[in-house]
């Protein structure tokens, strides 16, 4: 009987279906990993920005995770929206548990620009999580308060990237550059080498989701036992066509396509 991949989400929600625990579950199904997930906050959002957050109780984030590993292996995982430090302290001590890839997208503010996590929250992610992660997927507003510096350039990225993995011993950082402008730009430094990812910037305000989805895509092919650049540069085919095909729904942003990659709408993704 063929092994089952299966990845874990540990994030907040969204009700319109974009972003959060909804676009991560897609990913990993679009994938082929088992998805499970653990909610940390349930989240009234929607293309247009956040509405309302109620974090859930502490004891049943803790239950949640013990229910996932103590019955089903978990190949690979990832961390999302994480609101307090609270709820990190139990992250922190439970992820060592978990002995499996980490990812971190270090969610910060929604794509709306509201914030989704506590200012002191922040600093306990920077000291506390980084450590613990295989690989952290910034974009860069949320790169540049990881440094604490201004990211302007491709070399800032680049810089930014080695400077993530050197100061707070992150497994590899993979800064995204969504945020400026010529084509989308990511660099991901190993702890050893920059590798580059890029792809046609496309003209587009429906990018509702992108980072989950990202990292999302990045966690299932760990799960699946990809080294981690090839990890990457997949998902990157995957969240490019994500956007290119991106639904046009909603007043605001709206979200991607986790279907484009199939047959007909979009790459499967490139095998290196």
């Amino acid at each position: 009987m063929k092994q089952v991949s299966c990845a874990l989400t540990i994030a907040g929600t969204d009700p319109s279906g974009g972003a959060g625990i909804h676009a991560d579950l897609k990913t990993f199904q679009e994938l082929k990993s088992y998805g499970m997930s653990v909610i940390t906050s349930v989240v009234a959002q929607n293309t247009t920005g956040v509405q309302a957050i109620h974090h859930v109780p502490l004891d049943m984030i803790e239950q949640q995770l013990d229910s996932v590993i103590s019955d089903i292996p978990v190949h690979a995982f990832k961390t999302g929206m994480i609101a307090n430090i609270d709820m990190m302290k139990i992250a922190a001590r439970k992820i060592p548990e978990i002995k499996a890839p980490y990812v971190m997208d270090p969610v910060m503010v929604a794509t709306s620009g509201d914030p989704l996590i506590e200012q002191s929250a922040r600093d306990f992610l920077r000291e506390q999580l980084l450590p613990l992660t295989t690989v952290v997927t910034p974009n860069i507003p949320e790169a540049e308060y990881l440094i604490g510096e201004k990211i302007e350039t491709v070399e800032d990225m680049k810089q930014a990237a080695e400077l993530i993995v050197e100061k707070y011993r992150a497994g590899a950082a993979l800064v995204k550059g969504g945020h400026l402008q010529g084509e989308a730009i990511d660099f991901l430094y190993d702890g050893s080498k920059v590798h580059t990812f890029s792809a046609e910037r496309i003209n587009t305000k429906n990018t509702h989701g992108t980072g989950c989805t990202y990292s999302a895509a990045i966690t299932a092919y760990l799960s699946q036992g990809l080294p981690l650049y090839d990890a990457v540069d997949r998902a990157k085919h995957f969240v490019t066509a994500a956007i290119q095909h991106s639904f046009p729904i909603g007043s605001g942003n709206g979200p991607t396509n986790h279907w484009a990659t199939r047959e007909g709408e979009g790459n499967h993704g490139s095998n290196n």
